[in-house]
């Protein structure tokens, strides 16, 4: 799987899934301040999934209808690095078949998916 990791999810969780064999970019890389929509649109031009904590993706993808290689949403408001880092791992372990090119949100622990 290919991510494309948002400024606010961490170093920590970029590290974890580089470590883990997967591909990885991250926004802080490209282009810190850029606004969500480029974000969706290299996403989409590399077929990345996005892994981020900004729920306004749900806004771009569902009310503007902008297309999406798959988006994942850490729910986890006040969360440390580690708990980050374990909620990443336990969606990939759990999820990873499933989650591909999918919406997802994670939280309380669960992980929703939609088409």
């Amino acid at each position: 799987m290919k991510f494309l990791v948002d400024v606010g999810v961490g170093k920590k969780v970029e590290n974890w899934l580089k470590g883990n064999g997967f591909d990885v970019l991250s926004v802080r890389d490209i282009d810190s301040r850029a606004k969500d929509f480029q974000i969706l649109r290299w996403a989409v031009d590399q077929q990345r999934m996005i892994i981020t904590m900004d729920k306004d993706f749900g806004e771009l993808v569902y009310n503007t209808g902008m297309h999406h290689a798959g988006v994942l949403i850490l729910r986890l408001e006040d969360a440390d690095s580690d708990a980050k880092v374990e909620a990443t791992q336990k969606i990939l372990t759990e999820y990873r078949d499933k989650i591909e090119s999918h919406f997802c949100v994670f939280q309380d622990g669960r992980l929703r998916i939609r088409g």
